[in-house]
């Protein structure tokens, strides 16, 4: 029996980080839990596109946001 349940995943390139939902697929193979192949080609297009600095096509699948440095 295979279930799944979403999460989500955090991509960073440089300066910038996507917030990603995805579904774990989850059944009783070693595997468990996996991504599905679509999910798979969606973060890789959103690292992709971070990595361009294409800000808006990342953005058609999760938040993006910029990271700053902080001082102590």
């Amino acid at each position: 029996m295979m279930k799944a349940r979403t999460t989500t995943k955090l991509v960073r390139e440089g300066k910038y980080a996507a917030e990603i939902a995805v579904d774990l697929l989850e059944d009783r193979s070693g595997w468990a839990p996996y991504l599905t192949a679509e999910d798979t080609s969606k973060l890789d297009a959103v690292r992709r596109a971070l990595r361009k600095g294409d800000l808006g096509a990342a953005a058609r699948h999760g938040r993006v946001f910029e990271l700053l440095p902080i001082s102590a």
